[in-house]
C-alpha cells in the first residue's frame, strides 16, 4: 500500500502541523499581526458555535485563510491577501462560499468587518 519512506496521511504525527523555520522565497504569507487578528476573530466565532475548522494556504500569488462550518464542506469564507492588488483595490478581501467578494480594502480590520458584526459601529 505505502512504499518505503511514504507516510499514511491519516497517521497522527503528534502536535498538528509541522513547523517551518522560514517561508519559501516568493511565497505570500500573513504577518504575525495579521494572523493574530484573524485567529482572534476565528476563536470568537468558534466559541459562538458558528465556525469549526480552518485552513491556511500560502501560495506564490496570495495567502488564504479559509473558515469552515464543518471540515467536509466548502469554506464559508476565504480571507485573502494578494499583494499585487495592494496599490489598487487593496491587498485584503473576504470572499463568500459562492465566490462573491464581500469586501476588499487596504486595512485588514475594515475588511474583516464584513464577517465580524461585533466590530461594526452602532449609531446612537
Amino acid at each position: 500500500m505505502f512504499g518505503p519512506g511514504d507516510v499514511d496521511p491519516s497517521e497522527s504525527r503528534g502536535g498538528g502541523t509541522p513547523a517551518r523555520s522560514a517561508p519559501v522565497p516568493g511565497q505570500v504569507t500573513f504577518t504575525r499581526r495579521e494572523l493574530n487578528r484573524i485567529l482572534d476573530l476565528y476563536g470568537r466565532k468558534v466559541a459562538a458555535g458558528e465556525w469549526r475548522d480552518y485552513a491556511i494556504d500560502f501560495l506564490k500569488d496570495r495567502a488564504v485563510f479559509s473558515v469552515f462550518r464543518r471540515s467536509s464542506e466548502v469554506p464559508l469564507y476565504r480571507i485573502e491577501k494578494d499583494p499585487k492588488l495592494a496599490q489598487r483595490q487593496g491587498a485584503y478581501s473576504v470572499v463568500s462560499a459562492s465566490g462573491h467578494i464581500l469586501r476588499r480594502g487596504h486595512e485588514l480590520d475594515r475588511v474583516l468587518r464584513a464577517i465580524d458584526k461585533s466590530l461594526s459601529l452602532v449609531a446612537s
